[in-house]
């Protein structure tokens, strides 16, 4: 019995952050392909407690540097992958 009541336990626990990863993943779908490329290579980084704003920025630059994202595109797309990404953290 102990066992199950763990169980439902975990499962409830983990709802609210799938739902979170969910929100976050419908919201990247409506974003350009800079903000997906943004969105994509942050999210791993992304946890409850995370600064967000050092998350999008160190990885906005690195991809401007590696060619992946447009210096032109990069501001816009990292302010729009940073709000889908706050709901991953939720």
């Amino acid at each position: 019995m102990r066992i199950i009541t763990a169980l439902a336990l975990l499962a409830l626990s983990t709802a609210p952050a799938l739902a979170g990863a969910a929100e976050a993943k419908s919201c990247a779908a409506s974003l350009d392909a800079n903000g997906q490329t943004i969105f994509n290579a942050a999210l791993p980084q992304v946890a409850p407690g995370a600064d967000l704003k050092a998350v999008v920025t160190t990885t906005t630059k690195s991809l401007v540097s590696s060619g992946q994202v447009p210096m032109s595109a990069a501001r816009p797309a990292a302010m729009a992958a940073g709000q889908c990404l706050k709901l991953a953290m939720q």
